[in-house]
């Protein structure tokens, strides 16, 4: 493979370990831990893993290992990172014994039920340290559901002498991952499982998870990108640029992202849910701020909009919450075609959301019903909600120059930055903390846990101070509606509104939206040169560390 300049350099790059993981360790146990929710159907579903304490790694005795073959998984959508996980899960089998052996399952979840690996070797390894993307062994979003696929898995870890598996991934990913470390216990099958948190969506956070990895870098990349579309409307002054930022079932994105570039407009989904704003509403504070400029002399701006910004708004998650239900239902799927299946829809939607529907766009409407994706959510990466808010601003603005409160001229374009940070470089921040994460699951699996997540807190400190350890799988989850169905899954994690960093934000935002010198334009990732530029943490995290 052809190697860049950067990739080269990057490749040399040693990340940072906390203190802690650089000698011998052993674990601290704290008290046994109870799910988020729904205590009694978690501890029913999962007997055999439910209750286990946290744990953290304190400096030890020097002691040894045995050799142990691992596989490792990564599962769902790219977030910078992977590679350093995978290397840093390698170093530290390594370390600890030099004869254990890791195996990559090639394409996600299917490579474990489809017997489709490879051993990771020290060549391998080192030709990704460092670098985006999840190509050293693919990913996937096949769901590990069925005794049939665990079965499988067990398969080839018996075959190669495999016992633990990491799965790398998000919510659904991690709940998985739960779900197989307890069918393995259940059935006395000597096979850990434990999980690393990913998502560049941020929503795989809460008391003991501090961010998830991919994060950090992703809001970097479209925050570059914002800026550079900021310093254009400064430069040619005739645009309002509509953003749409990656981000399924939470504003983190959005927000960290108007925190670093102070955009005219940032739209967060959990707000719009809390003051039960309707689409209308939405229009209405965007239309206010393009007017205030226009009379200020500004015909030009930015607007950032979370990807899933309709499932928050009330009335349209209640029509979702039925469709989704309708969609999954053997009679919809027999049908063919768009105007078929919308007149099922509308026979069988209750009068109060059949209204919400009929009241969008037909080219949304069209996008409400496409199929679901492996988790039943409504793919909203492909909801053009930037596109339909340009459209109905425009009319908008239209009658209120009909009735003479707007003289302005509305020019729009439409962006949506999703896939362009998924496989970025590393930050450095990410390339320490996805290392460490690593780093700190192969010892997890030394000290023989399965259930348990990676996790490494206090990340607002040097990575030296970080504090390395596990929590249990099942202690973050809750039952959810999937596919018709109550299902258990990891809690999501929303913006906060009563957390430093969306408070903030509320505080600056008035300012934003009407002067035309506060956009701030970030630049590319630095990853060498002094550190308070290439280690900086994300707004997020410093105004939650209160620094």
């Amino acid at each position: 493979m052809i190697k860049s300049p950067l990739e080269k350099a990057r490749m040399s790059y040693q990340p940072k370990l906390p203190n802690v993981l650089k000698g011998s360790v052993k674990l601290s146990e704290g008290k046994p831990t109870e799910s988020v929710a729904n205590q009694a159907e978690m501890k029913t579903l999962f007997p055999h893993t439910y209750g286990l304490p946290i744990v953290e790694f304190v400096a030890g005795e020097p002691k040894s290992y045995p050799a142990v073959n691992v596989g490792v998984i990564l599962s769902g959508g790219q977030a910078p990172g992977g590679h350093n996980v995978i290397s840093g899960i390698f170093d530290g089998l390594k370390k600890a014994n030099p004869a254990s052996k890791l195996y990559g399952f090639l394409g996600g979840p299917s490579g474990l039920i489809d017997h489709k690996y490879k051993e990771l070797t020290v060549d391998i390894i080192d030709s990704y340290r460092n670098t985006g993307g999840f190509d050293m062994i693919g990913s996937g979003r096949t769901k590990l559901e069925k005794t049939e696929q665990f079965d499988k898995g067990a398969e080839i870890c018996k075959q190669l002498n495999i016992k633990a598996i990491v799965i790398i991934g998000g919510d659904d990913s991690n709940t998985n991952a739960c779900i197989l470390a307890e069918y393995y216990k259940q059935k006395n099958i000597d096979i850990q499982v434990i999980g690393c948190p990913k998502t560049i969506d941020g929503d795989l956070k809460n008391e003991m998870i501090e961010t998830s990895f991919g994060f950090d870098t992703a809001a970097k990349v479209y925050s570059e990108l914002i800026g550079n579309i900021q310093r254009d409307c400064n430069s040619s002054r005739k645009y309002w640029h509509f953003i749409r930022l990656m981000g399924r079932s939470a504003s983190h994105i959005t927000l960290e992202c108007a925190l670093q570039t102070q955009p005219n407009v940032a739209i967060i989904s959990e707000e719009v849910e809390a003051k039960n704003q309707s689409l209308s509403d939405v229009v209405t504070q965007i239309t206010d701020s393009i007017v205030e400029r226009a009379n200020a002399g500004y015909e030009f701006g930015s607007v950032l909009i979370p990807e899933g910004l309709l499932e928050f708004m009330p009335k349209i998650k209640m029509l979702l919450s039925e469709m989704n239900d309708l969609l999954a239902t053997p009679e919809f799927q027999a049908i063919v075609g768009d105007e078929a299946q919308r007149n099922f829809i509308l026979l069988k939607l209750s009068h109060e959301n059949k209204a919400t529907f009929e009241s969008l766009p037909l080219f949304i409407a069209k996008q409400l019903m496409m199929d679901r994706d492996a988790h039943g959510n409504v793919q909203v990466s492909l909801i053009e909600t930037e596109k339909m808010l340009i459209e109905m601003v425009g009319e908008r603005l239209k009658r209120l120059k009909e009735c003479g409160a707007y003289t302005g001229k509305f020019s729009a374009m439409a962006h949506f930055f999703g896939y362009e940070g998924r496989c970025a470089f590393p930050s450095n921040f990410d390339a320490d903390y996805c290392y460490s994460i690593g780093y700190n699951a192969s010892l997890l699996i030394l000290e023989g846990k399965t259930a348990y997540m990676s996790i490494i807190r206090n990340c607002c400190k040097s990575a030296e101070e970080w504090i390395a350890g596990g929590v249990p799988v099942v202690s973050m989850m809750n039952m959810e509606r999937r596919n018709g169905k109550d299902v258990p899954v990891i809690r999501k994690a929303l913006v906060e509104l009563e957390g430093k960093p969306f408070k903030f934000f509320v505080s600056k935002r008035e300012e934003w939206a009407g002067a035309n010198d506060t956009f701030v334009f970030q630049g590319p990732i630095q990853f060498f040169g002094p550190s308070e530029v290439c280690d900086a943490r994300t707004k997020t995290m410093m105004l939650e560390c209160d620094k």
